[in-house]
């Protein structure tokens, strides 16, 4: 099926290109979203008389696109999710889930603006795409984190597993220091323990001489 684009589309053409591509595709996106017409005697000439005013109007949109895309690319927005020890998220982030918190934050972004490479199904910093207009595109990382303090620890470069082997690793120093103080306390017992029994037979061997010289006072 042939088709006229009114803008461009990525990995298809430039607006004004007759390109061919799939009933479905055509029916589904490309017309249905308004980026093209198909591409009959009566559209191309419809599409030459509105040519100027679509190139003013995309570049307007283009302008106001790479406006909002320099206050959001590099941002990056906390989500909070339940999620296992392990890190695995109950379900997972979703277009919707990415374009609520740029809203929350101001940005009108349209979960159909939003691309997620792959699902994102774990705790962590996740880069995803705004498709904010044909030619402008900017990503943002979502903080995928089970608390605020979670996040950020995530923001400073730590994961989860990072703050759980630190806290087993100083455990195990506290038990540590632990053993060793009662391994001191019990060597001080024993050392005066020696003390005391080597003082043992000298104490005696005075006793016994007391008694002597008292015995022969008499």
């Amino acid at each position: 099926m042939q088709v006229i684009l009114l803008e461009r589309v990525a990995k298809l053409g430039q607006m004004g290109d007759v390109v061919d591509v799939k009933p479905g595709f055509a029916r589904n996106y490309l017309l249905l979203q308004g980026k093209a017409l198909t591409a009959s005697q009566e559209n191309i000439a419809r599409f030459e008389s509105e040519k100027q005013h679509l190139e003013a109007k995309n570049l307007e949109t283009k302008k106001e696109a790479e406006a909002v895309a320099e206050k959001l690319g590099g941002e990056q927005f906390v989500v909070i999710r339940q999620a296992s020890d392990g890190g695995n998220l109950y379900g997972s982030v979703t277009t919707r889930d990415a374009a609520e918190v740029c809203k929350d934050a101001g940005f009108d972004v349209d979960r159909k603006q939003v691309i997620i490479r792959e699902p994102i199904k774990e705790l962590g910093l996740h880069e995803v795409e705004l498709h904010l207009h044909p030619e402008v595109i900017t990503t943002i990382t979502l903080n995928v984190a089970r608390s605020p303090e979670e996040a950020e620890l995530q923001a400073s470069g730590k994961t989860i597993q990072d703050a759980a082997a630190e806290e087993e690793a100083q455990a195990e120093f506290e038990i540590s220091e632990l053993f060793e103080d009662l391994g001191a306390a019990e060597l001080d017992e024993l050392e005066t323990r020696d003390e005391q029994a080597s003082d043992e037979p000298a104490v005696q061997e005075k006793e016994e001489l007391d008694e002597k010289l008292e015995d022969d006072d008499k």
